[in-house]
């Protein structure tokens, strides 16, 4: 494996600040990994374009007139954040060949950076999903054992990161999409305070959940990225106005004072026994760094998938209804008028997944069914939300599992989509009520599978969250293993 490939983001930009590395060469080694890669991480490689950009920031960077932490980075972004005339697909037939004519805000802002951008990376279609199998491309497979999954929806870009193909990428969470497979895969996923980062561009799944976050190899890389993207956005009305920078400066690693809650109810059935015991080793450590840690219950933590999937779905009906065949995309042929068009194009053009989610979403929001689902639902976010305020009267921070177990082997979560459904149990809920939450690698199974810890904050405390990760990190190495070309530790 080429030895800057090893590297994080921030030392890999530190180099090529002092002239050590090239952005160039940068470029080439992740190039040169991704193209002997079996992985399914990327859906569209750019790679004359990463050349052009590298070329272009080079000459900033030489000339003094970009001095940004993650000039010259090579980055991915996930196929559902538009990138200008590069095909940006969602992972879906509907989409195959659309080139948008604009970037999203987060990838501007990343180009302001000197980002070099890679391509776009492979995810479940439309973001629905928990392992990354249903997009229309194929699966991604998890570089620790290629015939486990990577997590879902953002597992093209962890898959990327841990394997070596992008040095931190962006994803989207919309009940666990940057945690989950940031924990399958053993990086750093990190989803801020929703209305952070701007959602201008991210084609929308559910837009009162859909956050972009990141995925690197630290939290430290995480925070660089964030202090990039961050900021108030006028073509985004959920967009806070808020400081846009400072958490990479944050990041002292002292937690000592810290209180931080474990929910009861994260740690009891269902949770596999290898997991849990990792997490609590993760809590104590950053006991041991001088906060303090305690048990205590987190109530309506049963109503949380419920909630989520209703909302989710019947935001998805509404939002998804713009693929009628009409404006852009796929459109069906042979069909006798526009009723015909849209029904055909829907079918043939959205996997299946993404048809089962719209029917949900519409039967929800359905005459004579919206007080009884969708209604409530509402009501159970409003209080899980406050339940979360609760608990964050007493505690700064809150640590649990990301996921009940570690990636399961390809195929078998399709075999039994509710038990995945359900497994998003310690994830959704950070979602409904617009949380900051990241995951940190914290340990293997058995089989040799990354296990992820999950720290949550309160609103607006993304500073917080990132530096407990930081922390945890500055005292453990779990962070800087990578996969073998054979899925073993390197």
């Amino acid at each position: 494996m080429n030895e800057l490939l090893r590297l994080s983001a921030l030392e890999l930009g530190r180099k090529i600040q002092t002239g050590e590395v090239s952005a160039a060469e940068a470029a080439r080694a992740s190039l040169d990994k991704i193209n002997g890669s079996e992985l399914g991480a990327y859906i569209t490689v750019s790679e004359d374009w990463a050349m052009t950009q590298a070329a272009a920031v080079q000459a900033k960077i030489s000339e003094g007139a970009l001095q940004s932490p993650l000039a010259g980075v090579p980055a991915a972004i996930k196929d559902n954040i538009c990138t200008l005339d590069v095909k940006t697909t969602c992972a879906s037939k509907i989409l195959g060949d659309f080139h948008p004519p604009y970037n999203a805000t987060a990838v501007d802002r990343m180009a302001q950076a000197g980002a070099v951008v890679l391509g776009k990376t492979n995810m479940d279609e439309f973001a629905m999903g928990s392992t990354s199998e249903t997009s229309y491309y194929g699966p991604t497979r998890n570089p620790w054992n290629r015939g486990h999954v990577p997590g879902g929806s953002s597992g093209g870009s962890a898959a990327a990161v841990a394997n070596g193909e992008a040095f931190y990428a962006l994803g989207s969470d919309t009940g666990g999409s940057v945690r989950n497979p940031a924990s399958f895969c053993g990086v750093t996923g990190m989803k801020p305070t929703y209305g952070t980062v701007s959602r201008y561009g991210l084609i929308a799944y559910a837009s009162s959940l859909d956050q972009i976050g990141v995925l690197a190899r630290t939290a430290e890389d995480c925070a660089g990225v964030l202090d990039t993207i961050t900021g108030h956005d006028v073509r985004d009305s959920t967009s806070l106005n808020i400081p846009a920078d400072g958490l990479l400066a944050g990041l002292t690693g002292d937690v000592r004072g810290l209180k931080i809650g474990l929910p009861a109810e994260c740690f009891g059935d269902g949770l596999e026994k290898e997991v849990g015991d990792h997490v609590l080793a993760a809590a104590a450590v950053l006991k041991s760094l001088g906060a303090e840690t305690e048990t205590f219950s987190l109530p309506l933590t049963a109503y949380a998938v419920p909630a989520y999937y209703l909302i989710a779905c019947a935001e998805a009906s509404s939002n998804l209804s713009r693929f009628d065949g009409v404006k852009y995309g796929f459109r069906a042929e042979g069909c006798t008028d526009m009723a015909d068009l849209h029904k055909k194009t829907r079918s043939q053009g959205f996997g299946r997944e993404v048809q089962k989610r719209i029917m949900l979403g519409t039967f929800a929001l359905s005459t004579g069914y919206y007080d009884a689902y969708y209604k409530k639902a509402q009501q159970a976010r409003a209080a899980i939300s406050g339940a979360y305020h609760a608990a964050f009267e007493k505690y700064d921070l809150i640590v649990c599992p990301v996921f009940p177990d570690t990636a399961p082997a390809l195929g078998e979560a399709l075999t039994d989509p509710l038990k995945t459904y359900l497994s998003d149990i310690y994830t959704v809920s950070v979602n409904l009520a617009g949380l900051p939450g990241i995951s940190v690698p914290c340990g293997f199974d058995e089989k040799g599978l990354p296990i992820g810890t999950q720290i949550i904050g309160k609103a607006l405390d993304d500073g917080r969250v990132l530096n407990a990760a930081h922390a945890y990190q500055q005292a453990t190495d779990y962070h800087k293993a990578m996969p073998t070309e054979g899925g073993a530790q390197a």
